[in-house]
């Protein structure tokens, strides 16, 4: 089915809350969703990230925000955050990104949410966003490009030497 005809996927976004950080953990415990961010990651991790969304909602209006499908499961999250990394990259800028649990793959749903993002985070004043993403994810290259991003850079990352892009779209024009 094309993207043209396929109906839009309903989707909600929340900032995430305590308990989103197990549901993020369940959701994301697959080598597959994870094949792209250095493999499942522990809980730990996943309490960290979503403490700090917490904190991007409150200081900038915005953050990666939990998706729950029309059931109101947690199906992965999408939203922007600061770049997070201070040793390379797209050091102070803001940086758009998705994650989807693999049983919901193939959907719509986080073309849908990003385009969501876009509109939360244009409003809070963002003028441009970044989209990096690992040159071998197919998937999230073809997000960026259906969301109108164009390729600004390849590069090397700096930890397994891998091929990577940035993308970028501004927000400031119509």
């Amino acid at each position: 089915m094309n993207d043209i005809t396929r109906p839009v996927p309903v989707v909600r976004l929340r900032v995430p809350t305590e308990a989103d950080a197990r549901e993020w953990h369940r959701v994301f415990d697959d080598p597959d969703v994870m094949e792209f961010h250095g493999g499942p990651a522990p809980l730990a991790e996943y309490e960290e990230l979503t403490a700090r969304q917490r904190a991007h909602a409150a200081e900038l209006g915005f953050c990666l925000w939990t998706m729950l499908d029309a059931d109101d499961e947690v199906i992965g999250f999408t939203g922007a955050q600061p770049w997070p990394h201070t040793s390379f990259g797209p050091v102070g800028e803001i940086e758009i990104g998705w994650r989807l649990g693999r049983a919901h793959w193939g959907r719509g749903y986080v073309t849908a949410a990003a385009h969501a993002t876009l509109e939360r985070v244009r409003a809070a004043g963002v003028p441009t966003v970044v989209a990096m993403v690992d040159a071998r994810n197919d998937r999230s290259t073809a997000v960026a490009r259906r969301l109108g991003m164009e390729l600004e850079e390849t590069f090397l990352t700096p930890v397994g030497k891998r091929e990577a892009y940035r993308f970028r779209l501004r927000l400031d024009r119509p």
